[in-house]
This record gives C-alpha cells, sequence and structure tokens, in this order.
C-alpha cells in the first residue's frame, strides 16, 4: 500500500510522487494507492487506468476526497481515516509506504496510528522529500511519526530512493 501526501506543502515533490506510485503499480500486480490532504482516497483504479502519468495527475487535479475541509494537510486526520476504512486490510504481507513532508500543521498527529499499521503490516517505510536537517522544524513532527515506522528516510531524487530500495534487501 502506497499512501501519498498530495498537499501544496510537497506540490513540487507530488509530480516525482505520482511518478513513482506508477512505476510501483507497472512492476507490482497488488499495489494499492491512496492519495490524501487533509481527507484520503483510494486512487488504485484511477492508476491502472490511466494511459500515462500525466494522466493520473490531471484526474487528480479533478479533485478527489483526498481534500475534505480546508485544503491544508492533516496527517492525523488522513492516517485515522485510512486506519478506519482500510485497516482492516492491511495484512501480515502488507508493506505500507507513506510518502510525504510530516507537516501537520499544528493538528494532533495520531502517531498511534502508525503503531497500529506497523502492527499489522509486514513493514511500514517513511519516504520524506524534505531535507532531513528540516524535519522537526515549524510544523514538521516527524519525531512524532518516526517510532512507530521501521524507516524514515530522506528520499527527493532517483538516488536517494535508490539508496532506500538497497536497505530493503
Amino acid at each position: 500500500m502506497l499512501v501519498a501526501d498530495i498537499s501544496g506543502s510537497v506540490s513540487a515533490f507530488a509530480g516525482f510522487t505520482m511518478q513513482l506510485a506508477y512505476a510501483i503499480k507497472s512492476e507490482f500486480s497488488r499495489v494499492r494507492s491512496f492519495v490524501f490532504v487533509d481527507g484520503v482516497e483510494e486512487v488504485t483504479d484511477i492508476l491502472e487506468a490511466a494511459a500515462d502519468v500525466t494522466s493520473v495527475t490531471h484526474r487528480l487535479n479533478l479533485g478527489t476526497s483526498a481534500v475534505r475541509l480546508d485544503g491544508h494537510s492533516d496527517y492525523g486526520l488522513a492516517l485515522e481515516t485510512f486506519w478506519e476504512r482500510w485497516g482492516g486490510q492491511v495484512r501480515s504481507r502488507t508493506s505500507v509506504i507513506i510518502l510525504g513532508d510530516g507537516r501537520n500543521n499544528y493538528h494532533a498527529s495520531r502517531a498511534w496510528v502508525l503503531t497500529a499499521i506497523r502492527q499489522r503490516a509486514r513493514h511500514l517505510f517513511w519516504l520524506n522529500p524534505e531535507p532531513a536537517a528540516a524535519w522537526d522544524t515549524g510544523d514538521s513532527i516527524m519525531r512524532e511519526y518516526a517510532p512507530g515506522c521501521d524507516l524514515v528516510v530522506e528520499c527527493r531524487n532517483l538516488r536517494q530512493l535508490r539508496a532506500f530500495v538497497e536497505q530493503l534487501d
């Protein structure tokens, strides 16, 4: 399962995120993809039906339930909604990858959700597009989210993505 932040704070990274999601879908037949801002929506069908990543981006720009309230990131609400709707489908063979900067706009973290996901999943990884030096500054709450994950890594380019994949071997 791939759970990706598509909020404004990661807009520069969103193209990379969608390309990654599209590539993962192309390589693995049973990947489910979700996007969030302050709501969350499964977009697996959109990725499967899309001819290319541009059409995925176009479809997502038409609007999704990933934006539920004010359109500002609320990781806690999005993660809790993910858990309530799809948490029961996380199994011991499931790997969950979260893509996002962890900037929560000073909302409640609800970090317990990551612990709950991790207890059910095979792995829980977090790929953060921000430089690690920016984590836990301003409204970033990565220190609250990191303990619930197997691995949290800076990942904003192909070199870092390759390093992450190599750590999995």
